[in-house]
């Protein structure tokens, strides 16, 4: 993990790799950012020219290096895009922020230290820059031959060591609770990735389980871990139904914080299908090389409990993780077969692929019978989805319309793409059975809102619900980007978070 410190000394004075300075999109060419003015001086003033010599534009995530100017300890200077110049008040945006040290900090892999030199007006301007820098350097390396000794066999560069924020106060109380918050939820997310990126046979629900198990006993959470007999005993047909088929059995998990202090009660639920063959409904060639990222909901939800714990969030929060790998064999739940789940209800399982609803349904109803304030499950529930909002945005459904925007708030607080999703009523018809209470598929279109629906179904009689379908962002199959890696994200993470600490402010509800 990055080393995060602040520091208010002089550019020019500070040993390091590089310094990273900003640069905007002006009308008349790029832009030299706050935070460079010592850079730029010692350039004459005629850094911003320099710059647009060697094509740079201030572009969103464009990175240039140059030599550093006279008297500087550092070697190189890095200067990241940060897009466009704001129209008012030349205050960059939280994200903008973000995303410029998350590219910065990719760019300077192998490097020990780097200096980043870009705007910072408050703590809270220092806490996302800290974020950005920690989550961008993010890298997997755990199965390359080189790994262990923390760097990449292909390229032989680790990720950045250490980022030092300049204008950070580093005895401010503010300054350093920014630092110390950014420290402990880009740890965790960054926890989730691994997790997300781990091969399927080495991550199965037992040894997630015991991953749980061991976070929980160095951050104080209480872990609880139902296996295939107890499961059996308490009749979660759901969870146990997806799991027939492969010979790495099923686990629920309950993660506790509690806080002394706290007077509201949240419960996030995550679907953890730590591998997604479809079961008898096969996936098609091509489509089954990303299924390991099925558990991407339930990573979330783990890395969002211990993260509220180490911030001594006053505020309970429960995490249930609905862990089964979803295989095809002559024990697996085949279409047709109706499962009785730990509400009591029957399902009739048209498709086995639609498998991540059945697992949450018992969590679901198993969260609401402790009665929390809220639950929010978070799931890479529906393809649906991804074709509705694409890659990078994640839907939100919910029994209450409050409810809903406040989480796409607070996503968009914390730099996350969602967007409010309906729960048509007339959809729900299309679930009918005539063999059973439900069916766990319905009409085709539309289908990620009637995943939704079926969830619906699930939770406790007057208890506010939210569903985050993170099909798109969870797993990122293309190019790096700003502070988001190639393959597992750690998407909702910052959003549960934030939301458990507007809870324990009493901003939420």
């Amino acid at each position: 993990m990055t080393a995060l410190t602040l520091s208010t000394a002089a550019a020019s004075g500070l040993r390091a790799d590089a310094i990273v300075v900003g640069v905007a999109k002006g009308a008349k060419g790029p832009v030299v950012a706050p935070g460079a003015e010592a850079v730029d001086k010692a350039y004459d003033g005629a850094l911003a020219g320099i710059l647009e010599t060697l094509g740079a534009s201030g572009g969103e995530g464009e990175v240039t290096k140059l030599p550093s100017p006279t008297g500087f300890k550092a070697p190189v200077v890095v200067a990241v895009g940060l897009g466009a110049v704001p129209e008012k008040d030349d205050t960059f945006s939280a994200e903008a922020l973000r995303r410029a040290a998350g590219a910065a900090a990719r760019a300077l892999a192998g490097a020990k230290k780097a200096v980043f030199a870009l705007p910072i007006t408050d703590a809270a301007d220092a806490g996302v820059l800290a974020e950005g820098a920690a989550l961008g350097a993010y890298a997997f390396d755990a199965y390359k031959e080189n790994g262990k000794n923390g760097k990449d066999a292909k390229n032989g560069k680790a990720p950045l060591v250490e980022v030092t924020l300049l204008g950070g106060k580093p005895r401010d109380a503010a300054y350093k609770a920014a630092l110390a918050r950014a420290t402990a939820v880009t740890e965790e997310l960054n926890r989730a990735r691994d997790l997300i990126n781990t091969p399927p046979n080495d991550l199965y629900p037992e040894s997630f389980a015991a991953v749980a198990t061991a976070a929980g006993k160095e951050h104080g959470i209480k872990v609880q871990v139902l296996d295939e007999k107890a499961l059996e005993k308490g009749g979660y047909g759901g969870i146990l139904g997806v799991g027939a088929g492969s010979a790495a059995g099923p686990r629920l998990v309950k993660l506790s914080y509690t806080s002394p202090k706290a007077t509201k009660h949240l419960a996030f639920v995550g679907k953890g299908i730590t591998y997604d063959s479809g079961g008898i409904s096969l996936k098609p060639a091509g489509h089954n090389e990303t299924m390991k990222c099925d558990m991407s909901g339930a990573a979330a939800v783990f890395a969002a409990v211990v993260a509220a714990a180490r911030l001594g969030l006053e505020v309970n929060v429960t995490g249930w993780l609905a862990l089964a790998e979803n295989m095809p064999s002559g024990s697996a739940t085949r279409p047709g077969d109706v499962l009785r789940m730990y509400s009591g209800k029957t399902v009739e399982v048209l498709n086995t692929d639609a498998e991540g609803r059945l697992v949450l349904a018992d969590a679901l109803w198993k969260a609401s019978e402790e009665k929390p304030d809220a639950i929010i499950d978070v799931a890479t529930l529906t393809g649906a989805m991804v074709l509705a909002l694409g890659n990078r945005t994640f839907g939100v459904m919910a029994n209450d319309d409050a409810f809903r925007t406040a989480i796409v708030e607070a996503a968009e607080e914390v730099g996350e793409e969602s967007w409010p999703m309906p729960l048509p009523e007339h959809l729900r018809k299309g679930m009918d059975s005539p063999t059973a209470d439900i069916a766990n598929m319905g009409e085709r279109m539309g289908g990620g809102l009637v995943a939704g629906l079926f969830l619906k179904e699930f939770v406790g009689e007057g208890i506010t619900w939210a569903h985050l379908d993170i099909a798109g962002p969870a797993f990122n199959e293309s190019g790096p980007f700003g502070y988001t890696p190639k393959g597992g994200t750690g998407s909702a993470v910052r959003t549960l978070v934030r939301l458990a600490e507007l809870t324990a402010a009493g901003d939420l509800g």
